[in-house]
C-alpha cells in the first residue's frame, strides 16, 4: 500500500470536476485490497479522523474533495473479477473504470447500459452517486443494475448484501455484518419525488432493499469495494439521428409523442415500434456553441434533438420508416438533419453531443469565471412550465446561457456563463430561483449529479429540518462518529 504524506505529492487528490477550491488532507492512502481499506477505516474510526473516498474524481458537486483527515483512493481496486455470459452478470471491484468495463463487456457480446457523460469514472463512484446519463431514458440509472454489494463500514467491518434478501420493515432495517455485529437503522420517511431521475438524499420508501441504502449515499455510509452487476444482451444495431427544427413548438410536440410511443412499446414489449434509447435536446444557444467544433451545424434552426433506437436486421427498414413519418408529422427540417446506422457516424454524433460542454468550458475559462449549472428534473406534466420559466428568467438576466440535456426524462441542464463577478452573483441568485421553482413543481434539485458539498444547503431547502435530521440519524447508525464523507449531503454541524 502506498501512503502519501506530503502535500506536493497528492495535490491531484484534493480536487475534482466541481472545481471547489481549498481541499486539504493529512494523508492519502492507495490501498491494494479490501483488508487494507478495513484497517485504514478502523484506525480512523478509533481516532475519529475524517475519511474521504476518492474515485476517479469526475463528480461535479465536490464529493471527493477532502477538508482534512485521510483520503482513500480506490484506484488499485480495479479488477473485473468475473463476467458470466450464461446468467448475464459481472463482478467488479469498486475502482474499475467504466469505459474499460464497457469495452470488456461488449467484447463478450453483452451490454451494461448506464452511461454517464464522463466514461473515465469508476463503478464504485457510479453506484455511490446512482449515476445515470442519456440512455437512462430507456434503461434507467445505475441502481437498476446492481444485484449485490460488498461494503466496508467505517469501523472496518464488512456487509455482503444480495438484492431481494433483506428489506426494511415498518420504517427500520436490520443488517448483520460479516463479523456478526447488528446494525439497526431507521430510514427517512420522506417520499421520493415523482420523477424518473433523482439523486437527492438517501433512498426511501415503504419496503427498501438493503442494497438500495448504499446506492446514491455518496460515500457517507460505507465504502463500496465490490459489486455484482446485471448485464443485457448487446443490441444488434442502432438507428441514430440529430434532427433540427425551425420551430421549437414542433420539437416539443415531437418529443412528447416519441416519448409516449416509447413507453407504449416497452409496456407491450413490441420491438417493431418506436422506442427511443435516448432523447437529447439542444437549444439555439447550444447549437451556436457546438458550431465552434462542428461548423456544419445549421444556423437557421431554433433547436435540435439527438435520438437513438436499437434495431435488428429484420426491423431496421420498418423502424426507419416510422421515425421518418413521425419527424415529417412534426415538421422537422429533414433535408438538413443527420441520420446514420453505422457505428463510425454514430460516434461522430456522440462527439457532437459532447462538444457542447467542451465549448462551454472554454468560453467560461476566457473570463476566469465558473459556470453555474442546474441539474433539476420535474414531473412530465410540469415540464413545459419549468422550461418556460427557465427561458423567461434567463432572457431577462442578460447572462449568456445554454439549455440542453435529457428532455426524454424532463431533465434539462441550464448552464449560466457569467463574464464578470456581477453576473456571477446574479447567476447564483438565479440558480436559487430555479431550485425553488423545481421544488414547487414537485421536482428534484438534483437528477443525476448528486448533492456532495456543492448543493447541501439546497438539500435543506428541499427536505427541511425534520427530514434532514432523519437522514442524519440514519447516517449515525452506520457511522456513529461521522467520519465518512464529511460535508457531503449535510454540514458536519448536523452530526454533533
Amino acid at each position: 500500500m502506498q501512503v502519501k504524506t506530503q502535500q506536493d505529492e497528492f495535490q491531484s487528490y484534493l480536487k475534482d470536476a466541481s472545481n471547489i477550491v481549498g481541499g486539504y488532507a493529512e494523508k492519502v492512502f492507495i490501498p491494494e485490497n479490501e483488508k487494507e481499506i478495513a484497517e485504514i477505516l478502523a484506525e480512523a474510526n478509533a481516532k475519529k479522523i475524517p475519511v474521504t473516498i476518492s474515485g476517479a474524481r469526475t463528480g461535479t458537486v465536490g464529493g471527493a474533495i477532502p477538508f482534512g483527515g485521510y483520503v482513500i483512493s480506490m484506484e488499485k481496486l480495479n479488477q473485473v473479477k468475473e463476467i458470466n455470459k450464461k446468467d448475464c452478470f459481472a463482478v467488479v471491484q469498486g475502482g474499475t473504470i467504466l469505459k474499460d468495463f464497457q469495452r470488456l463487456v461488449e467484447s463478450e457480446n453483452l451490454f451494461y447500459p448506464p452511461d454517464p457523460t464522463e466514461w473515465s469514472c469508476q463503478i464504485g463512484g457510479n453506484i455511490a452517486t446512482n449515476a445515470s446519463g442519456a440512455r437512462s431514458f430507456k434503461y434507467g440509472a445505475t441502481r437498476r443494475y446492481v444485484r449485490a454489494l460488498k461494503v466496508i463500514l467505517p469501523n472496518g467491518e464488512t456487509l455482503s448484501l444480495k438484492r431481494g434478501k433483506i428489506f426494511s420493515e415498518k420504517g427500520y432495517i436490520e443488517l448483520q455484518t460479516d463479523q456478526g455485529s447488528i446494525i439497526r437503522a431507521k430510514l427517512p420517511t420522506y417520499r421520493q419525488p415523482n420523477v424518473r431521475k433523482n439523486t437527492t438524499g438517501y433512498f426511501s420508501g415503504d419496503k427498501v432493499d438493503a442494497v438500495d441504502i448504499f446506492i446514491g449515499s455518496e460515500g457517507t455510509l460505507g465504502v463500496i469495494v465490490e459489486a455484482e452487476l446485471e448485464l443485457l444482451p448487446k443490441p444488434e444495431a442502432f438507428f441514430s439521428g440529430i434532427v433540427f427544427f425551425k420551430d421549437e413548438r414542433d420539437l416539443l410536440d415531437f418529443v412528447f409523442e416519441a416519448r409516449e410511443l416509447s413507453f407504449r412499446s416497452r409496456a407491450e414489449r413490441n420491438q417493431n415500434e418506436i422506442d427511443a434509447t435516448l432523447l437529447e435536446y439542444f437549444d439555439s444557444q447550444s447549437l451556436k456553441f457546438i458550431s465552434q467544433k462542428f461548423p456544419e451545424t445549421p444556423q437557421t434552426v431554433s433547436s435540435a434533438i439527438f435520438f437513438e433506437q436499437e434495431t435488428t436486421q429484420d426491423n431496421e427498414d420498418l423502424l426507419l420508416e416510422k421515425w421518418n413519418a413521425l419527424l415529417e408529422k412534426h415538421n422537422a427540417s429533414l433535408e438538413i438533419s443527420w441520420f446514420t446506422t453505422n457505428e463510425q457516424d454514430r460516434e461522430k454524433m456522440r462527439q457532437f453531443r459532447h462538444a457542447l460542454p467542451v465549448a462551454v468550458n472554454e468560453r467560461i475559462a476566457r473570463y476566469n469565471q465558473r459556470k453555474v449549472g442546474t441539474d433539476m428534473a420535474v414531473p412530465d406534466e410540469n415540464f413545459l412550465s419549468f422550461l418556460r420559466f427557465y427561458k423567461i428568467k434567463l432572457e431577462e438576466s442578460g447572462i449568456d446561457y445554454v439549455i440542453f440535456g435529457h428532455i426524454g426524462d424532463s431533465h434539462l441542464h441550464a448552464n449560466l456563463l457569467p463574464k464578470n463577478e456581477e453576473e456571477a452573483v446574479k447567476s447564483r441568485h438565479l440558480y436559487g430561483r430555479f431550485i425553488a421553482q423545481a421544488i414547487m413543481l414537485g421536482g428534484t434539485i438534483s437528477a443525476e449529479h448528486g448533492i456532495g458539498k456543492h448543493k447541501r444547503k439546497y438539500l435543506y431547502v428541499q427536505f427541511g429540518e425534520r427530514y434532514l435530521n432523519e437522514m442524519v440519524a440514519m447516517k449515525k447508525a452506520f457511522d456513529p462518529h461521522g467520519i465518512l464523507g464529511q460535508g457531503n449531503l449535510f454540514d458536519a454541524k448536523f452530526l454533533n
